[in-house]
């Protein structure tokens, strides 16, 4: 199987499977918040007033479950083949995100922004980064409504970009800790911002290298059912 790959699309499957595997990995993550107990894991870093807020609350366990679904739904858009013979989950996954992003992933975030770690300069950074992720997927599904398959796929490829946000996060704050060592504040402060302004440049020069195209045209030669 593997020397039928060309090299682009043997990195498209690898990329896919790491994506996977962190959302899998985010699976096990959420589910210790599901007890509802303020005290564990990442809520500890929060102030007594902001756990007992109920708007807190919403905005952190509607944006860490829709996360989940937004992050695999999303994943399986930019791979095709998964869809041969069965189109119509293209298009059922395709609203699913859309519609999780629109109404429940992208708001929830912009909830959490405003009780974010960090100061001004995070919470700014995590609220547009909300506003870039809402505003490149109502793109998205306005382009998709009017059947302009090739824009409408650019902007799907920016709205995952940042999407992926939660997974470079991660990645990269990792990165500048032990192999920069910068201090935690100066490592959460970039991360903000570089998250998801550094994937969306690596999402135009992807667009820009056709990939908008070639996925279109990958579609089109998958038969519907």
């Amino acid at each position: 199987m593997l020397s039928s790959l060309t090299f682009p699309r043997l990195l498209q499957w690898l990329a896919g499977a790491a994506v996977a595997a962190f959302t899998l990995l985010m699976g096990t993550k959420v589910w210790p918040y599901l007890s509802f107990e303020p005290g564990i894991h990442f809520l500890t870093t929060k102030s007594e007033a902001t756990n007992g807020s109920g708007l807190f609350r919403l905005g952190f366990y509607v944006h860490i479950t829709s996360s989940l679904w937004v992050l695999a739904a999303g994943l399986a858009q930019f791979f095709p083949r998964l869809f041969r013979g069965r189109a119509v989950w293209h298009h059922r996954l395709g609203k699913l995100y859309i519609v999780s992003v629109l109404a429940l992933a992208g708001p929830s975030g912009l909830i959490l922004a405003g009780f974010a770690n960090g100061g001004l300069v995070a919470k700014v950074g995590f609220a547009l980064q909300c506003v870039v992720w809402w505003l490149s997927t109502w793109q998205a599904y306005r382009l998709a409504r009017q059947r302009r398959w090739e824009p409408h796929t650019e902007w799907m490829i920016r709205s995952f970009a940042v999407t992926l946000a939660a997974l470079s996060l991660r990645s990269e704050s990792y990165l500048l800790y032990y192999a920069f060592g910068t201090k935690p504040i100066e490592t959460y402060l970039t991360v903000t911002w570089l998250s998801w302004t550094g994937n969306l440049v690596l999402a135009e020069v992807l667009i820009q290298l056709g990939a908008a195209r070639r996925l279109v045209r990958s579609f089109h030669a998958t038969p519907a059912r």
